[in-house]
């Protein structure tokens, strides 16, 4: 798969457009529950956002496009936002809906003991729809990427998202990221969750899902089962956590082991995959690299503290994503990895 189709020949072209809400988030001062935390740490979260400044970050030209509060918050978040590089020309001011919020405790998300606490019902962004969005600016960079997120914030960000996952002639390829979020849909009251998301998925031109999320959310077992219920897509990336991640592209099939990680937080990781599989489509990479610079990219995430973090130097993680099998799985990566000047054919190891 390419990205080199019908592009537009206005000015403001961009590689990617990515759209969806973005939060102002509260990160803890110290470990506990909510109930004892006695300060906090203003933050950024959002998938498509954070997306954004990553691929920014790398180099590629970015739109985020969405909507929030005029207020104090939003002001952060756009220009937080826009300090990584994106441009934020797109993102419209709401004054009579609030920017999102929301809390978490410092564990690990897998664990029980994690609290989220978000305050995002009636936010600017539950208001994004087919008629308050720029469709043009949307529509202007070589790929847009979306998630599961954004429709079920509420009935119009589902008819936004049903449009521009809609196929027709000549539009930018699509991407979209499962993102399947149980609490979201329970509140949502305007569909069922797995069944829109299956919907919307079918009409993406590049998913990515997990597959505990296919399990849960559709019953599938397995990649080979996600591809039978996903044919349309032509790539599909399936990530196995721990395992790898297997991509279907056409008749191929192609499968890459993930890396041995020194995890400093368990956050960020899925949007870090998804940006480096992006980043390396948009170069052209073979599919086997593109998967390669996903785990790359994701291993960045989880050798840092916050939700994002700064992606490995092109030259750098080309290097390693060209390894021979044997080499990618003697890779050790831990804190600081992504500053090595190792070689493509030397280790980095954790310090």
């Amino acid at each position: 798969m390419t990205v080199d189709g019908p592009r537009s020949t206005a000015p403001d072209v961009v590689d990617v457009v990515a759209l969806g809400e973005s939060m102002v988030t509260f990160l803890p001062s110290v470990p506990g529950r909510l109930a004892d935390v006695p300060s906090f740490e203003r933050a950024i979260g959002g998938a498509e956002s954070n997306v954004a400044c990553v691929l920014a970050a790398a180099g590629h030209s970015v739109r985020w496009a969405g909507r929030v509060g005029a207020d104090g918050f939003g002001d952060h978040l756009v220009e937080a936002i826009g300090a990584y590089g994106v441009d934020v020309s797109a993102v419209r001011r709401d004054p009579a809906r609030p920017t999102g919020v929301y809390f978490r405790t410092a564990g690990d998300r897998a664990t029980d003991a994690h609290e989220v606490a978000y305050y995002r019902a009636g936010s600017a962004a539950s208001a994004m729809s087919v008629d308050t969005m720029d469709l043009d600016a949307v529509r202007s960079g070589r790929v847009l990427h979306l998630s599961g997120i954004t429709p079920a914030l509420s009935a119009g960000c589902l008819g936004l998202t049903r449009e521009l996952t809609a196929r027709r002639p000549g539009r930018t390829l699509v991407s979209f990221d499962v993102n399947h979020r149980p609490g979201l849909w329970r509140d949502a009251g305007h569909g069922h969750g797995p069944e829109v998301l299956l919907e919307l998925a079918r009409g993406a031109d590049l998913v990515f899902v997990g597959d505990d999320e296919a399990r849960d959310a559709w019953g599938l077992d397995g990649p080979e089962a996600v591809r039978a219920a996903l044919p349309e897509p032509e790539v599909l990336v399936v990530k196995q956590g721990a395992t790898g991640a297997t991509a279907f592209h056409g008749d191929h099939v192609t499968s890459v082991p993930a890396l041995h990680v020194g995890v400093v937080a368990a956050v960020g990781a899925g949007d870090a995959f998804a940006a480096g599989f992006l980043s390396a489509t948009l170069r052209e990479k073979p599919v086997r690299e593109r998967l390669r610079h996903g785990h790359l990219w994701a291993a960045a995430a989880l050798t840092v503290p916050g939700d994002l973090a700064t992606p490995p130097a092109r030259d750098h993680a080309d290097r390693l994503a060209a390894l021979d099998d044997a080499a990618w799985g003697r890779l050790r990566l831990g804190p600081g990895w992504t500053h090595a000047e190792e070689g493509a054919d030397e280790e980095v190891r954790t310090p």
